[in-house]
């Protein structure tokens, strides 16, 4: 059986996945190999906003638009430590590159550019990831668990976190609500 690689892919949570954290998500997988995966929920919100956040950590925003930017709730591990999904990837300490352009940082130093109007130029700021230890993602897969589709930037950084799971479904000319939760075989 040949390896897949569902790097800067989206993962979507089919309707009899029984997790329920992550029932209706849709997560980023930002690097998938043999040792396993791991992704950001792009599509659930937490109650704080970036600017909050950043307050929090003592520094102090200059751009008023982190206010209306809502901190998401990347996935059930370390969710006590902030994760940022960003274009351009650029040269932030501790950043895996998913592609040529997209990178996640889980160091200060974005923050605080972020911060001082110097950061990149689309953010999503995450508390806690998702992870799949080898073997286990392709399993789920296999379950019928998840629907794959190569990720958009666009779904990513411009639509609200409400709009994008329904347009990573329309990638696959699927409506979520027409989902079952019955597998078959034609």
């Amino acid at each position: 059986m040949q390896a897949i690689n569902l790097t800067d892919h989206f993962l979507i949570a089919m309707p009899r996945l029984e997790d329920s954290f992550f029932a209706k998500t849709l997560t980023y997988i930002c690097e998938h190999n043999e040792q396993g995966a791991l992704g950001l929920v792009v599509n659930r919100s937490t109650d704080l906003s970036v600017e909050k956040l950043l307050t929090q950590l003592g520094m102090s925003p200059q751009d008023p638009a982190l206010s209306n930017l809502p901190v998401l709730l990347g996935g059930p591990v370390q969710v006590d430590n902030g994760f940022v999904l960003h274009e351009p990837v650029g040269a932030w300490r501790f950043t895996l590159s998913s592609n040529v352009v997209t990178g996640l940082t889980a160091s200060i130093d974005i923050l605080q550019a972020v911060a001082d109007c110097q950061g990149p130029e689309k953010i999503l700021v995450a508390l806690g990831y998702s992870g799949w230890a080898a073997g286990q993602l392709e399993q789920e897969l296999a379950q019928n668990a998840w629907l794959t589709v190569p990720a958009q930037s666009r779904i990513l950084f411009e639509l609200s976190f409400e709009e994008r799971l329904p347009a990573a479904m329309k990638l696959l000319g699927i409506d979520f609500f027409n989902l079952s939760n019955e597998v078959g075989h034609a």
